[in-house]
C-alpha cells in the first residue's frame, strides 16, 4: 500500500504535505497506525467489536420512529 505524491505545478511543500496526509487519512493509514501502536489483546479486540455490533444492531432495529421529533421553533 504505497502512497505516492507527485508535485505540481507551482506547488509548495506544505501543500503537498497537506495532500499526502488527507490520502494518508482517506486510506485510513492514520488511524491503523493509532490502533496498532500499543498491543490490544485478542479478546479486548473481540470484546470491542462486540460492543460495536451491538450499537449498530440497536440503533438500526430501532429505526426512524426511536428518535424524537424536531421541536417546533
Amino acid at each position: 500500500m504505497a502512497i505516492r505524491i507527485k508535485a505540481r505545478g507551482g506547488e509548495s511543500a506544505e501543500q503537498m504535505l497537506r495532500r499526502f496526509k488527507k490520502l494518508c487519512d482517506k486510506e485510513g493509514l492514520t488511524k491503523d497506525i493509532k490502533r496498532r501502536q500499543y498491543y490490544e489483546k485478542p479478546s479486548e479486540r473481540r470484546r470491542r467489536d462486540m460492543r460495536r455490533r451491538e450499537v449498530r444492531v440497536t440503533r438500526d432495529f430501532a429505526g426512524p420512529m426511536s428518535r424524537p421529533a424536531p421541536r417546533p421553533s
